[in-house]
């Protein structure tokens, strides 16, 4: 997975990003922008994937796997 190597800061600011975009696409389906709710199923397990990332790279997990960073 690519995100492995990125930075604690680059992860912390694409999990916000998504949060953002979280964010929009509930406003665009209350207002009936949108009628496909996968997008938003799609983000939130995006979000969950790099706090997981995040969670291992503070536990130090990766590089006890041999996991290069």
């Amino acid at each position: 997975m690519k995100s492995r190597s990125k930075s604690r800061q680059e992860i912390l600011d694409e999990i916000e990003a998504s949060r953002r975009e979280l964010l929009n696409v509930r406003f665009q389906w209350q207002v009936g922008e949108i009628r496909n709710l996968a997008q938003r199923k799609d983000i939130k397990r995006n979000i969950a994937r790099l706090a997981t990332l995040l969670r291992e790279s503070e536990l130090g997990i990766g590089k006890r796997l041999g996991i290069k960073e």
